[in-house]
């Protein structure tokens, strides 16, 4: 007896001496450093609404995306007029605390399109970094405890979009590039005491897209892409380092790093070189939807138009009619866009876009979800379930536009994980998983509908896949 107890004591101290797991991290908006992969971890291929589902939980609405860190995900919601931070146990999608960021009042915002919480939190596992366009960055702990909150007047955003952009937490900064209609800025807070760092101003009235950390010889920079450029910040100075010229007007994702390059892929209308989309002109409306022939456009007549649904984005001076000047205005302003995918090689400083380019194209871009790099291909996927990649290093088409992922729109990017790629639509939450790096597209599964909307980029963690709906939480693992 005494023997017996004294191996398992001996067995008890042996296993007290060995190393901890490695938490569970995806710390941000796309997971490390925004790349969307979490190469290690071992998700399943097929799932859906009855098979491989671990747990599945209601939650508020919202568009943020999970974001995990140890036993907890968070998620931003908006709740009876609240903006709320929300953590889960990621055991079993118990809530386990919610905060609340007051604001003065709500962001303007599309209604089906958008939300005033987009924005995902990030975190490094003892501080929780939320952002409200409508009232700024909120610091919490990670039992939901306040921490300070660096106030910001509400974002005025172009047609009242609302805000899309998220937080990088790295090396003890807040970094959040915050381009709107009234004070387009890059500001820098301490993760810390939430004091200013730095504060930057920037060109860019408009963008969406969050900004990624590029780690080169002459020390970490911040590049953001915007309205017209992307620009590249020092992390410690906010000093402008480096830009290129030739962007969507409307950047809605997200550069990647790897390999020692940089690369970003993006679509938005008004390109006037895309010959797959050009707006309507404004006697085009007319013929359109002007019912009572006086030559505007009210609400109900933008219901037969190309408008439809976003009529009071357009409206600008809210009159409840939509002008010619209005509308050529709105064109004047889109029509600054070049859409392209494209590589920058590191070293360059000022204007690089004749020096450092290595290569552009045009075709496959998406409009909202961000490509990703994976296995030695920049991969992405556009409405119409159409995928692309590209060499990252030379730009070599490897497939371009392949119908092969489900029929839809898509808002949420690709993520990736032991050698496969997870893609999903919006309207109904259908996902298809490709083998990664092959020469043509390979769908290995084609799961199911969840039946909702899926807005928000899946996360990857603990064998998981967890994933945002619009009324649910999802985990799936292999069982």
């Amino acid at each position: 007896m005494v023997k017996s107890t004294a191996v398992v004591v001996l067995f008890a101290c042996s296993l007290s001496l060995l190393p901890a797991s490695d938490p569970a991290v995806w710390p941000q908006f796309r997971g490390p450093n925004g790349s969307g992969v979490a190469d290690t971890e071992k998700p399943p291929v097929e799932f859906g609404p009855e098979k491989n589902l671990k747990w599945k939980v209601p939650v508020p609405s919202g568009m943020s995306s999970p974001v995990i860190f140890g036993d907890k995900l968070y998620l931003t919601a908006f709740d009876g007029g609240k903006l709320l931070t929300i953590a889960y146990a990621i055991a079993d999608g118990k809530e386990l605390w919610r905060a609340e960021s007051p604001a003065a009042k709500i962001e303007g915002y599309h209604k089906t399109e958008g939300s005033p919480a987009s924005s995902s939190v990030a975190t490094d596992g003892k501080v929780v970094i939320s952002y409200f366009g409508s009232c700024g960055v909120f610091a919490h702990d990670t039992a939901g405890k306040p921490l300070w909150k660096y106030e910001l007047p509400m974002a005025v955003t172009a047609a009242d979009f609302g805000t899309g952009v998220s937080p990088v937490l790295v090396d003890g900064l807040v970094v959040l590039q915050r381009d709107d209609l009234k004070d387009p800025k890059i500001i820098a807070i301490d993760a810390a005491t939430g004091s200013r760092v730095w504060e930057k101003k920037r060109q860019s009235p408009q963008s969406y897209g969050t900004p990624a950390v590029w780690d080169t010889a002459g020390g970490k920079q911040v590049v953001t892409p915007g309205y017209g450029r992307m620009v590249a910040y020092d992390l410690k100075t906010g000093d402008e380092k480096w830009s290129v010229a030739g962007m969507p007007s409307a950047a809605c994702t997200t550069p990647v790093v790897g390999d020692g390059i940089l690369l970003f892929a993006g679509w938005s209308p008004g390109d006037s070189e895309d010959k797959e989309f050009k707006f309507p002109t404004y006697d085009e409306l007319l013929k359109q939807g002007d019912a009572d022939k006086d030559g505007a456009i009210s609400k109900e007549e933008s219901e037969n138009t190309f408008l439809k649904g976003f009529f009071d984005n357009n409206d600008t001076n809210k009159d409840g009619k939509l002008t010619r000047d209005e509308w050529d205005a709105q064109i004047k302003f889109m029509s600054a866009a070049k859409n392209g995918a494209f590589a920058v090689k590191a070293g360059g400083t000022g204007d690089v876009t004749k020096t450092h380019v290595l290569w552009r194209k045009t075709k496959g871009l998406p409009y909202v979800p961000s490509a990703v790099l994976y296995k030695g291909q920049y991969f992405m996927v556009k409405d119409g379930g159409l995928v692309t990649a590209y060499d990252p290093k030379t730009g070599k088409e490897i497939f371009v536009q392949e119908r092969v992922a489900a029929a839809g729109r898509y808002y949420a990017s690709p993520v990736a994980a032991n050698g496969h790629i997870y893609t999903v639509t919006l309207d109904n939450g259908t996902f298809t998983v490709f083998k990664a790096g092959e020469e043509v597209p390979d769908p290995v599964a084609k799961n199911p509908p969840l039946g909702e909307r899926v807005a928000a980029t899946p996360a990857i963690a603990a064998n998981t896949l967890y994933v945002r709906s619009a009324n649910h939480l999802w985990a799936f693992a292999e069982k």
